[in-house]
């Protein structure tokens, strides 16, 4: 489009976004528009001639009136060019234009001081995005061979460069398909901006209160005082107007006025003034704010319109912040000792770090740490979590050596999409617990900036699974697991052995390990006089066993007996034993103090302290639980595997057709749905359609008999009766009865989509079916096909890309999957052929957003073979949907946008 038009082009809205650059700070990045033409010339006069040079190939000292003109209009689609902007500064700008179609030409100019950022790579990245949009393939790029910055850009970004040289310059050439190196690159820039935005929270060396006040009762002395008292061996600087000393310290009026850097900023004070704070923070160069202060997103509209606004300015001026409504950020580690929240209480040094939102839960959920002496590396409670997420929390303490194990509880997931993919990666290192309230309801705090999730609780619980973590049902249930994961090791398998001291206990565990899935391979019943030498030899006997992967204990003392003996046997043999030991010891809770090894790192119980539980219920659970993650971490993670090459290019071709033709989106007929299927290796059996019965014994003739007649509306399709199907049918007096007979018993036969299929081989009938979740992207399915499975939900999930494993798993975890292998004498299915179907509908629906739903709706699933009898799909145009999966950007504070 000409800029001389009198309509101004409008570039996609998603198409701006906040990014976090490799230092961990934040930076705008948008479409440029006509009115950054001052921006523009500002931006250029800060640019060294070396720079101008390498992006012009001449001395270029200033921009005409031409140039200006030419690079602030541009159509956003055969001209596209992006401006990074920071504190109102223009720093940055990448361009790509159009020179054929499918190919563009693409350059960028960074401003100097900004160098080393890696803003080059995060334009280039969501310029490919934007080309892929626009149907672009290829970029490429002239570059002088001494600009080895911007060579190194394009090698970098993880796509295979191929170039040439000619007259003294080079030419460079790739694909911007992202392939799986690049978004591998794109997945580790954004860990590492991300966790080096935390780290810059957790390790500050000055910290400014503002808000600090001398009256005892208020939250801004409240602050100082925690700081102090925990000897944080930083520095810590008082604010306020009236600059009174608070806690002995000088205050100061403004953060701008502190000597010397500040890191991070804790602000309490009203809301309306803390945008204020935002921008005396920026003056001063601070990297981050922990906003206590309410008054935001969780009063209503008003305070949604604060929120929004506080984050959209403290990101344009390069800042990440906590909360806001919060309680604030712990770290206890001896060389910071930061206690930057409400809490008087400092937890203990352990070896879990801990995400939570709300600031009145984080208070109970450190009493609750305290009481059972379980230890924390680092808390974080992010109230209404308007910037930072536990998403940037799993990012930080992957690679935080001091976190053993993540504990999460989630009142809200912004981006199941990234938060499944973050933690499918941190769970092999490390065991991640969570809680997740509003399972039952999908509630989501008023809070927080995200929409409910519209897929199924079966579907949300599927992708916890799949990722590896552990999910339980309370808070004291997650630290009965955790303090199992801090000090004992990862069992081999399911087997238990169960020693004691108590019949009845013993029977008790009994009981529990087999309705959470243990296998009880030895039981020891000790007696209630039996000594300690006789629990040592018992206990080393278990451990001993190539049977037994973990042992739980229990002992409960006779009358005037203390335990104390039978403590030290404990506590030896968990300190010595490669398999878990737990136990119930004296009915106490935690790591009491007799069965506690000490740890040289410092923290309150080593590793092999023995955990106690007050019910033996709690102790077996907690084991299984640990053992699922065992089991997971030891099944292999192979990469997708579909077992047999696919055509994309045609079906990307038939969908972008059909969406051409129809941009409102529509249901594929019978054609193009074979086609889809077919490109993906999948066989639908075609149906004739019919109207009247010489229409339905010409096409059985066609398809030489041995046929079925069915009506395929969608109010009868479904019938449990299957009263809509005539099977069985060999010659024209049998259709002729078929179809008299069907259409007396439809009410209204002329509307019932009658069809005439060729008979398939008998088989277990089975259903895969895969949606476009809002917020989830790809949510596959799969069941036996029928009522009584919508009726009783007997449905397995999961989120693509699936693995062989994956798909394994989905076939044998409903409740009826013995229909599959053999159930009352049936001949058992081809299992590895519905495994297959299910992994290639799950490519299908990964490869192609457009396809908003896909549904096998009945495969006769046999011993030989499985056959698509019936089947539908529907393409939609995707806007913004899915855009996040090939960039990174921070989440959105609009409403009706994806977060985080």
């Amino acid at each position: 489009m000409s800029p001389a038009s009198n309509t101004t082009p409008v570039p996609p809205r998603h198409w701006s976004a906040d990014v976090l650059l490799i230092d961990g700070s934040t930076a705008h990045i948008r479409p440029i528009r006509p009115d950054d033409a001052e921006l523009l010339v500002e931006f250029y006069s800060r640019v060294s001639d070396q720079s101008k040079y390498y992006r012009f190939f001449s001395p270029m000292p200033t921009l005409s009136n031409k140039d200006i003109e030419r690079f602030t209009n541009v159509d956003h689609i055969a001209r596209v060019a992006f401006v990074m902007v920071l504190a109102d500064q223009m720093i940055a700008v990448g361009r790509f234009d159009l020179i054929k179609p499918g190919e563009a030409e693409v350059a960028f100019l960074v401003e100097d001081r900004h160098h080393g950022r890696g803003i080059a790579q995060v334009l280039l990245e969501h310029l490919a995005q934007a080309g892929r949009e626009l149907g672009i393939e290829r970029f490429v790029a002239e570059v002088l061979p001494d600009n080895r910055r911007m060579i190194t850009t394009f090698k970098d970004a993880g796509y295979h460069v191929a170039g040439g040289f000619e007259d003294g310059v080079m030419s460079l050439a790739f694909d911007i398909d992202p392939t799986t190196t690049a978004i591998g690159v794109m997945e580790n820039r954004e860990h590492r901006a991300e966790s080096a935005s935390i780290e810059k929270f957790f390790n500050a060396r000055s910290v400014a209160v503002v808000g600090a006040s001398r009256r005892q009762d208020t939250i801004g002395q409240a602050l100082v005082r925690n700081l102090i008292t925990a000897d944080f061996t930083g520095v810590v600087h008082a604010v306020n107007p009236n600059s009174d000393p608070v806690s002995g310290l000088p205050a100061y009026s403004s953060v701008t006025e502190i000597p010397g850097e500040v890191d991070v900023a804790i602000v309490a004070v009203p809301a309306n003034a803390v945008q204020d704070v935002v921008l005396d923070c920026a003056a001063k160069g601070v990297h981050g704010m922990i906003v206590i202060s309410s008054g935001f997103a969780e009063t209503g509209d008003e305070g949604r319109r604060r929120q929004r606004k506080l984050v959209g300015l403290a990101r344009s001026y390069g800042l990440r912040l906590i909360g806001p409504n919060c309680l604030g950020v712990i770290n206890t580690d001896p060389e910071v000792s930061l206690n930057a929240s409400l809490s008087g209480l400092m937890p203990p040094r352990g070896r879990a770090g801990f995400f939570c939102q709300s600031g009145a839960l984080g208070s109970a959920i450190l009493e609750k740490v305290d009481k059972r002496g379980l230890g924390l590396s680092t808390f974080v409670s992010a109230g209404n979590r308007a910037d930072v997420s536990g998403n940037d929390l799993l990012q930080y303490w992957e690679e935080d050596d001091t976190t053993e194990v993540v504990l999460l509880y989630l009142e809200s997931i912004g981006n199941p999409r990234k938060f499944s993919r973050i933690s499918r990666r941190v769970s092999r290192r490390k065991p991640i617990v969570a809680v997740r309230s509003g399972r039952t309801t999908q509630g989501v705090p008023m809070g927080h900036s995200v929409r409910s999730i519209a897929a199924p609780q079966q579907a949300v619980d599927a992708m916890f699974r799949q990722a590896g973590i552990m999910q339980v049902d309370t808070l004291e249930e997650m630290f009965d697991v955790a303090q199992l994961l801090a000090h004992q090791q990862l069992p081999n398998g399911r087997r238990v052995a169960v020693v004691g001291n108590s019949d009845a206990l013993g029977l008790l565990a009994t009981d529990a390990a087999a309705s959470v899935g243990l296998v009880v391979s030895k039981s020891v019943a000790l007696g209630a006089n039996a000594t300690a030498e006789d629990f040592e030899d018992a206990l080393d006997a278990a451990i001993d066993d190539p049977d037994v992967d973990s042992v739980v204990a229990v002992y409960i003392p006779p009358l005037n007996v203390s335990g104390e003996e039978v403590a030290n046997v404990l506590a030896a043999v968990g300190e010595q034993s490669d398999k878990p030991l737990v136990s119930t010891f004296l009915g106490s809770e935690g790591v009491p103090e007799l069965l506690r090894v000490p740890d040289v790192a410092g923290s309150t119980a080593g590793r092999g302290s023995v955990p106690s539980y007050p019910a033996v219920e709690s102790a077996v659970r907690a084991l299984a639980h640990v053992v699922e993650y065992a089991m997971w971490l030891r099944t292999p993670q192979s990469g997708s595997d579909e077992r047999g090459e696919v055509d994309v290019l045609s079906a990307k071709k038939l969908i972008n057709t059909i969406l051409m033709q129809h941009p409102e989106g529509r249901d594929l007929d019978f054609h193009e749905l074979h086609a889809l299927l077919g490109a993906y290796g999948i066989d639908l059996w075609e149906p004739r359609a019919v109207r009247n019965a010489d229409e339905a014994v010409a096409a059985a003739v066609e398809l030489g008999w041995d046929v079925i007649l069915k009506a395929t509306a969608e109010h009868l399709r479904n019938r449990p009766d299957l009263a809509h199907v005539w099977r069985n049918i060999d010659d024209e007096e049998d259709m002729r009865e078929g179809f008299a007979s069907l259409s007396e018993l439809i009410t209204d036969p002329e509307s019932a989509g009658f069809v005439v299929q060729k008979s398939a081989p008998p088989g277990v009938p089975v259903a895969i079916a895969a949606v476009e979740d809002p917020l989830f992207g790809p949510v596959v399915s799969f069941g036996i096909s029928g009522p009584l499975t919508e009726l009783v939900g007997d449905k397995a999930y999961r989120i693509p890309p699936l693995s062989e494993h994956d798909a394994r798993a989905m076939t044998r975890e409903i409740k009826s999957s013995p229909m599959l292998f053999g159930y009352r004498g049936s001949e058992v299915v081809d299992v590895d052929r519905v495994e297959q179907l299910i992994q290639l509908v799950a490519r299908l629906k990964n490869d192609f957003p457009q396809l908003r739903s896909i549904d096998l709706s009945l495969v006769l699933a046999g011993a030989a073979a499985s056959t698509v009898l019936s089947a539908h799909a529907r393409v939609e145009p995707v806007a913004d949907l899915r855009s996040d999966w090939f960039v990174r950007r921070l989440n959105a504070q609009v409403e009706d946008t994806i977060p985080d």
